[in-house]
């Protein structure tokens, strides 16, 4: 009989581009599922191949969560730190499957990327781990982006300025962006087709932005025409907990004896989906740039080398271009005048595909065809 997975926090924007995701690749007919809620008990489920249920269920019901095989959670890291150890309290020996960061640097669970750590995940089933987790985006993102590089061994350290889109801080955030643009758009379009001067229409701009009360708001602050250089928690170290995972995160992921070091500044950016990143690079020894771009390109069927050309990089290495896609175009990639081992690029990739939903869409199905 098919395995039996059920399906958390299916709503959001991870577990809808997920849904999305298996709904195109026809992964449903592989497996049976059952669909639950935390707010919307017995609505109705997502039509979709190989359903078992007609209704939706309760996700706290542990008694018909210990009945499944894969239980994939999009619903966030409450719902995990409530359910997940009581499933495992009373026997549960199926996969958790989890979107959330809870369990991402737990020593029984497996960050998944499996174009990056195919082989590490295929032992760590063999060996009996039962939880894959999703990790960090621009950790993901990175990984895919460079991946040529680390498999190589090829990287001594990374300094790494992010520019993460609103998508990585939620619905509310995103909503919150565009309910900005609206609200300034109210305040300027008399003026944008009158004779005032832009630096009259800018200071209206900025007034109206800073004008609002942003004390019940997710974001706490303007982001339209801004930029928020902190992702969140503090770290006692001055890190935020987001910088933190970049080098946590890639090591546990690369399965390293000894670490990479990763840092630099994570920064909030009025773009809606897609992350960017600004990578300098130290490499463990000087190649070329020509080696580099090869080594690069060759290594997953997603990334691209973009040419350091302004043509090349205005139509293919930014968000717009990228939302929606599966693609991880890297450009911008030359020798630093500091010395012949330092590197900088720049990439872009979908914040809630490779950054977020298809690690996971793609270990579900290695553990169903497993």
């Amino acid at each position: 009989m098919k395995m039996l997975v059920g399906f958390i926090g299916w709503r959001g924007m991870v577990g809808s581009v997920l849904l999305d995701r298996l709904r195109k690749n026809n992964d449903f007919l592989n497996f049976r599922s059952v669909f639950f809620t935390t707010s919307q008990m017995y609505g109705t489920p997502p039509n979709v191949s190989n359903r078992v249920s007609s209704r939706l269920e309760d996700a706290y019901n542990l008694e018909y969560l210990s009945t499944l095989d894969i239980i994939v959670s999009c619903q966030g890291e409450k719902y995990t730190i409530q359910i997940y150890s009581k499933l495992k309290d009373i026997g549960w020996k199926g996969y958790w499957i989890d979107a959330s960061s809870y369990l991402r640097m737990n020593k029984k669970s497996i960050i998944v990327l499996d174009p990056i750590n195919f082989n590490d995940i295929k032992l760590g089933i063999e060996k009996g781990i039962k939880t894959f987790v999703g990790g960090n985006c621009t950790v993901s993102l990175m990984l895919m982006a460079l991946g040529g590089l680390f498999s190589n061994n090829l990287i001594d350290w990374i300094s790494v300025s992010t520019y993460q889109s609103v998508s990585g801080s939620g619905s509310q955030s995103m909503l919150e962006l565009l309910e900005q643009i609206g609200y300034v758009y109210k305040n300027i379009s008399t003026y944008l087709s009158s004779n005032a001067s832009i630096l009259e229409i800018e200071k209206i701009f900025t007034s109206s932005l800073n004008n609002i009360n942003y004390s019940s708001t997710k974001l706490k602050g303007p982001l339209l025409g801004n930029l928020i250089p902190w992702i969140d928690v503090s770290m006692q170290n001055g890190q935020t907990k987001e910088e933190w995972k970049g080098m946590a995160e890639t090591n546990k992921i690369l399965n390293t004896k000894q670490n990479i070091f990763i840092d630099g500044v994570c920064v909030r950016v009025p773009s809606l989906r897609c992350h960017s990143q600004s990578f300098t690079i130290k490499l463990c020894h000087d190649i070329s740039i020509k080696e580099i771009k090869s080594l690069i390109s060759s290594h997953n069927s997603w990334v691209k080398v973009v040419d350091n050309t302004f043509n090349d990089t205005m139509h293919e290495l930014n968000p717009l271009q990228v939302t929606g896609t599966l693609n991880i175009p890297i450009g911008r990639i030359k020798k630093l005048n500091i010395g012949k081992k330092y590197l900088s690029a720049f990439s872009v990739g979908d914040q809630l595909l490779w950054g977020a939903a298809e690690p996971l869409r793609r270990i579900l199905n290695i553990l169903i065809n497993q």
